[in-house]
């Protein structure tokens, strides 16, 4: 029988593709033992079609991806969430909502692909810099033994694994 299932939210401000692309990343690498999903604080309402793009390079799954508000997942009803990562400065710097079942937090921030300027292969090249940063964040998150980790050492650990090659910000403390 496999373990418990652990679902994991990652916010970022527009959900249009940082958190789309760690959303698809986990979906496929943790599947069986993590439930991926993606939100923003002001989302932009479609996923960037370079991300899409790159995924489906990739063989990694765009199928239901969405741009949806966080809120999604603050109401009654909704999945309630043991890890909550943020992959923008700017959603850690926001007020969350309260999250039912009080989710373990980190910041992961990395640059955002969508804001590169320039031909449209060094866009892409923006958004697969963005998707090696957060394969490898995943990466050594699904490595975790979560069944045999206390709290205090899990927080620590998640906190660190945001602080990789390609932060944003010394600010691994928030969420």
């Amino acid at each position: 029988m496999p373990d418990r299932i652990y679902n994991v939210l990652f916010l970022c401000t527009g959900n249009s593709a940082r958190s789309i692309l760690a959303e698809s990343i986990l979906r496929k690498q943790g599947a069986g033992r993590f439930r991926a999903f993606s939100a923003g604080s002001t989302p932009k309402g479609a996923v960037h079609p370079l991300a899409i793009e790159l995924l489906a390079r990739m063989d990694y799954p765009t199928d239901d991806l969405r741009s949806k508000s966080w809120s999604e997942f603050a109401v009654a009803g909704a999945p309630v969430m043991d890890f909550v990562f943020t992959v923008c400065d700017a959603a850690a710097g926001e007020a969350c909502p309260i999250w039912p079942g009080q989710p373990m937090t980190a910041h992961w921030g990395i640059e955002d692909p969508a804001a590169a300027e320039g031909t449209e292969l060094e866009r892409l090249a923006a958004f697969t810099t963005a998707f090696r940063y957060l394969n490898n964040r995943i990466g050594a998150f699904i490595q975790l033994r979560l069944d045999r980790i206390d709290r205090l050492s899990l927080g620590t650990r998640l906190r660190e694994i945001g602080t990789r090659e390609g932060a944003t910000s010394s600010r691994s403390d928030v969420a």
